[in-house]
């Protein structure tokens, strides 16, 4: 798959400054140290420990968001261009007016576009450095055996790869739901049948069904749903798990050195993406609640209520290759390192293995012919 093949725009990128006490350059948050550290002087500045973690993120009220009543606080408008190659929407502070594409490595000028979008109310930090980030992704290309040597090699000494903050909503709610279905029981009958011109005696399994209804409930906490349309969404769901119990209230520090997406997703499609999650949940909950050995649902009725919702930042580590004109990519969760992205295959290697097999597969035939000749 090439870049090109993608056609959903991503949203703007976001990159933090902060000035460095000491000199003036700019800080980066260490991952591994956990503070702020400036490349230039080697000045660090701790940062403050919060107390407060996934408990004490204010969850958003969804009706006011849809209806556009949230308070103004909770709003921010960004600076953006877009990327003549990938159409991807880049965001720059107001010092910087050129930059390079983190998706696609194309330059970009900046322009005067803006962006309006809900601000983000945490952060998982990021606790991969990018040194880590790139031996990760370089032992994973190495598993690869059908993959080119050359973008092996060129990913293991290419470009620098990208921190990139990747935006998600999670949805909170609580839901009653009452149903209609059947209850199964399973029971055997003897049978006699015919086999050969004799007769034998079988066991048939046969189902009782008894009309059932009944009442569910569950409250769902933090259904996790992606807000980016930037990467495929089978590579950043596979990525997971993500521990949520460790997301930071978000403060903007976090984000020196990297960068973070704005949405693309809207909080209303998102909700629509964790509802069909919920409303799987929900009918896994009635079966059990069915019981028996056989379960039917005929009809589940469920009132949702108390909706609240968080826009939260992941950490993810990406990387865009050129390689004979091809663009691959690949992510890394920047918390533990799992690695995916698209599988690039060598047309050589492919064909060796074709040839080792034809040669194996003729070498046993061989072998059988001449044994069954002796």
């Amino acid at each position: 798959m090439t870049f090109s093949d993608m056609p959903a725009p991503p949203a703007p990128v976001r990159e933090h400054r902060f000035p460095c006490d000491n000199c003036g350059a700019d800080y980066r948050f260490d991952p591994s140290a956990g503070q702020l550290v400036c490349d230039h002087c080697g000045h660090t500045e701790l940062m403050e420990q919060s107390t407060a973690r996934t408990g004490g993120i204010r969850e958003l009220d969804f009706q006011s968001a849809i209806a556009h009543q949230l308070p103004e606080q909770d709003i921010e408008e960004t600076r953006i261009t877009t990327c003549p190659n990938c159409a991807a929407q880049v965001e720059f502070d107001g010092a910087t007016h050129a930059a390079e594409c983190p998706f696609c490595a194309t330059p970009v000028v900046a322009d005067t576009g803006t962006h309006r979008q809900i601000k983000p109310r945490g952060v998982l930090p990021f606790a991969l450095d990018e040194s880590n980030a790139r031996r990760v992704m370089t032992e994973w290309l190495g598993r690869l055996w059908f993959a080119p040597n050359g973008l092996k090699e060129y990913a293991r000494k290419g470009r620098k790869i990208q921190g990139i903050y990747v935006p998600y909503w999670t949805i909170d709610a609580d839901t009653k739901s009452s149903y209609r279905g059947e209850r199964g029981t399973e029971y055997t009958e003897s049978r006699t049948v015919m086999r050969d011109g004799k007769r034998e005696t079988v066991r048939v399994t046969k189902v009782r069904w008894r009309a059932v209804t009944g009442r569910v409930a569950r409250f769902f906490d933090d259904v996790l749903v992606l807000a980016s349309k930037s990467l495929p969404k089978r590579y950043t769901d596979a990525l997971g798990p993500w521990d949520l119990s460790e997301l930071e209230p978000y403060r903007p520090e976090f984000l020196a050195g990297f960068r973070a997406e704005g949405y693309t997703v809207d909080l209303e499609d998102g909700f629509k993406e964790a509802r069909a999650h919920m409303d799987r949940v929900i009918t896994r909950d009635v079966k059990f609640d069915i019981g028996g050995d056989r379960q039917r649902v005929h009809d589940i009725d469920t009132t949702i209520s108390a909706v609240t919702f968080k826009h939260i930042l992941l950490p993810v580590w990406v990387a865009a290759y050129k390689y004979r004109g091809e663009t691959y990519r690949f992510v890394v969760n920047g918390r533990t390192g799992r690695v995916q992205g698209e599988r690039p295959y060598s047309a050589i290697k492919i064909a060796i293995a074709v040839v080792i097999g034809a040669l194996i597969a003729g070498a046993i035939g061989y072998m059988i012919a001449t044994g069954e000749a002796g």
